[in-house]
């Protein structure tokens, strides 16, 4: 075994094999993958080997059709095949709200360049004549996926991996790693290897791998059960494979296997596995069968399917997957442990290990993943991702794998996590609570006698009337809405503004301003849009997407302050809370001896006062285009600032406002949203946030490539469109449509209740971005007109915003 290399990837799955194909293929040669017993041995040799590119996150479904188009270049390379069977895809719909998540990915599909369309229940029963079409109201057909043969498809990575140069070890345990200046010694039952990167490929034993180095994954193994049955008549004499298929109402999954099928689920009360450790010896091991427990959900696909109830069951398989709390992989660097990488709690391997393989390389070799994937970072979860966390989630997320997450429903499990001081107060108000990043906020305010409940739907709910209330309410008096769940950081140091300034594209703000910050990565892309409070000369606030925390807290250590700047999260130590409307100012006058008027106390001022008994950082800014106040404090006094502002607020008619209401009125304004309509994707000249660019500077990330765009123009442009006829809101991603050609794509909507329209939010080429373009948007299977405004809806001089 070599004593060196540039990277050691731990663990020889399929997504572990597809890491070391790509490094290789990128040039880095010296790459060496170490498997603690055979290739496959964990997870991947009793995969179904099912593919597919299915995913409710656009970018994520790009990355599948890549692993799937793979398959065909390495088994050129490698000569060895993956035991392609590219039969497509089939997802039944048993109800309306199955139908309409349909609708959305066929949408979807047009701009993503996926064949894809909905088709009859008579065409359904041709593809799969298994299908008793009397349980089902709607199909939808995909041509991209099928299955493969696992171990053919990781040998094949391995073997092209191979004639790259890349060296693999079988048989070769991991035992421990040891940080060094220049990276990793990892130690093996075969010897020591030093290497610049060590990457987690683990699956079964990515938490063990986690531990080696002091950090807890939330990872956690389910078992997971399918059945082969014997031969079956139906499947005769036909010219070609049944299509694999998704039955939603059924919570199954099946497939031709040879002459017989394969049938999986994911039952309601699933198992877990190896709760606390994986056990060293787990090599090649399948678990009990437990017929008895599962029997109730086979039998469900035993009428959907009748054929297959009619079959004897040639094998059973049970064999434990890992799962993240959210279903998606997890995958990059890990803040504060330099040059360590993870690829783990990929279930659908055989979807997603090429792209993750890709994305993943990229970012090795240049810094950057090449495009946006939040959806699978490592990031995205935080400290609260505890064990008990991860075991709660996990399960949840198990359960609900073929069933339907609305995108107005709140999942219940390992809630509430965090609660912020106000949090009963906000209950008692009749708060209906979304978790992000774990931490509780108010979605919108069920009025006296309204239960605080919102049935799952695509369409529009019981809480769009109140959501209008709330809107009115903000526009025509004052508002106030908790905002504790932004992230925050605290840059302090006598060198924080020279650092802030190369690692923020924007003019840092003097003493007592708030500045509108974007933040590049080299490539010139959007890896934040926060804004910066200055404080003092050496002491910052900066303020941005919750849920990007850990995002961006990464980003800030490895952009390597100096010795003399120190960053610190202050989302547990800073509490908020927002006024807006008109009457904002006359309410907060009556707590502060400060002098808010226009002249004294302009847009993006920015005080450290108090307000009441409570000492705050107060800054004239806001999110909804109205006159708006932030004020951030500590917990200790966060209920009494809370209380006061409401007693002052009595006669003022001061309302409670959520997020779902803030979603409306900042697209009335054609605002954007980090994660919804901002993401490492665009570009600054895409977004608009060039604007904020200061162009002058001489250094700072992505300087150059901003440069670039400027002079040459960006390719695209984000917009918002009012859209006729709507009586439903896009969700996201859905295709814009001209001329029958999709040319661009929706990011967020919400219905403007103070200026009556349905609003999309997008981006669409350059050249056709103007004011009245229009343009079409299939909503849940219906074409709708939608109209480029490039003007603000709502007070497009911002003349109340100053006032």
């Amino acid at each position: 075994m070599k004593d060196s290399a540039r990277a050691v990837i731990i663990g020889g799955g399929v997504v572990g094999a597809s890491v070391l194909y790509h490094l290789a293929k990128t040039g880095w040669r010296d790459v060496l993958l170490l498997e603690r017993s055979e290739l496959t041995s964990g997870s991947t040799w009793h995969a179904a080997g099912g593919m597919h590119t299915f995913n409710g996150e656009a970018n994520i479904s790009r990355l599948q059709k890549y692993t799937i188009d793979l398959y065909r270049e390495i088994e050129q390379l490698s000569g060895q095949s993956c035991g392609l069977h590219p039969n497509g895809g089939l997802m039944l719909a048993a109800t309306s709200g199955e139908l309409d998540s349909l609708k959305l990915i066929c949408s979807r599909a047009r701009y993503l360049g996926m064949e894809t369309e909905m088709i009859s229940l008579a065409e359904a029963e041709r593809l799969n004549p298994l299908i008793d079409t009397s349980h089902f109201i709607g199909a939808l057909w995909r041509a991209d996926g099928g299955h493969c043969d696992p171990s053919g498809t990781t040998h094949a990575y391995v073997k092209a991996a191979q004639q790259l140069g890349a060296s693999v070890e079988r048989f070769t345990r991991v035992i421990a790693l040891t940080p060094r200046h220049d990276g990793w010694e990892v130690h093996t039952d075969k010897g020591t290897v030093r290497a610049e990167h060590v990457v987690n490929c683990a699956g079964l034993w990515a938490r063990e791998v986690g531990h080696m180095v002091g950090i807890e994954l939330p990872v956690l193994a389910m078992e997971h059960h399918y059945l082969i049955t014997e031969d079956l008549p139906e499947l005769a004499g036909l010219p070609r494979e049944i299509v694999n298929t998704t039955d939603y109402a059924g919570e199954i999954y099946m497939r031709q296997e040879r002459r017989g099928a394969l049938i999986g689920t994911y039952e309601p009360h699933g198992v877990v596995w190896a709760p606390v450790k994986t056990p060293d010896d787990f090599t090649m091991q399948l678990l009990p069968e437990d017929f008895e427990r599962l029997a109730p959900y086979f039998e469900v696909g035993f009428r959907h399917f009748p054929a297959l109830g009619r079959a004897g069951i040639r094998k059973a398989v049970n064999g434990p997957f890992t799962f993240a709390p959210d279903g998606n992989p997890l995958v990059g660097p890990v803040r504060g442990v330099r040059n360590y990488w993870v690829a783990c709690a990929v279930m659908a391997g055989f979807s997603q290990g090429g792209g993750i393989g890709l994305v993943l390389s990229r970012w090795m070799a240049g810094n950057d993943p090449g495009q946006d994937i939040l959806s699978m970072d490592v990031a995205r979860f935080g400290a609260f991702a505890t064990p008990k966390y991860t075991a709660l989630k996990v399960p949840e997320n198990y359960s609900r794998r073929f069933r339907l997450t609305y995108p107005n429903e709140e999942l219940p499990a390992a809630r509430p996590v965090r609660r912020s001081p106000i949090y009963d107060r906000l209950i008692a108000a009749g708060a209906v609570m979304g978790a992000n990043f774990a931490l509780e906020n108010a979605l919108w305010f069920a009025p006296a006698g309204m239960a605080p409940t919102e049935t799952p739907t695509y369409r529009r709910s019981e809480a769009f009337p109140i959501v209008r209330a709330e809107c009115q309410g903000v526009r025509g008096g004052v508002g106030i809405y908790e905002t504790t769940n932004y992230g925050k950081y605290e840059v302090t140091g006598r060198g924080a503004r020279a650092w802030l300034d190369r690692v923020f594209a924007c003019r840092i703000p003097k003493p007592g301003r708030l500045g509108l910050a974007p933040m590049l990565n080299p490539a010139g892309r959007i890896v934040g849009d926060l804004s910066i409070a200055c404080l003092a000369e050496d002491r910052f606030l900066i303020v941005g997407s919750g849920f990007a925390e850990e995002f961006h807290l990464r980003w800030f250590w490895l952009s390597e302050p100096p010795p003399d700047v120190f960053v610190r999260s202050a989302a547990s130590t800073l509490c908020g809370v927002s006024l807006a409307g008109p009457r904002s100012r006359e309410l907060l006058q009556r707590l502060t001896r400060i002098d808010l008027s226009a002249a004294a106390f302009r847009l993006f001022r920015v005080a450290e006062t108090a307000v009441g008994l409570a000492p705050v950082i107060l800054t004239r800014a806001g999110f909804t285009g109205e006159l708006s106040y932030e004020m951030w404090t500590t917990p200790d006094y966060f209920a009494t600032l809370y209380d006061e502002l409401r007693d002052a607020g009595a006669g003022l008619g001061l309302i409670h406002f959520g997020g779902r209401a803030l979603s409306s009125l900042r697209l009335e304004k054609a605002y954007g949203s980090f994660n919804k309509d901002f993401r490492p994707d665009y570009t600054p000249g895409e977004t608009g946030l060039d604007r904020y660019i200061d162009f002058n500077k001489p250094d700072f990330t992505g300087r150059a490539a901003a440069i670039a765009e400027r002079d040459a123009g960006p390719r695209r442009r984000f917009v918002v469109m009012e859209v006729a006829d709507a009586d439903a809101e896009v969700v996201g991603y859905e295709s814009i449509m001209q001329e029958g050609a999709a040319v661009g794509y929706v990011t967020s909507g919400a219905y403007g209740h103070c200026v009556g329209k349905s609003l999309a939010a997008g981006y669409v080429p350059a050249a056709l971005a103007r004011d009245g373009a229009r343009f079409e948007i299939d909503i849940l299977g219906e074409m709708r007109a939608a109209t480029v405004r490039l003007e603000p809806l709502y007070d497009p001089k911002g003349l109340r915003l100053r006032g």
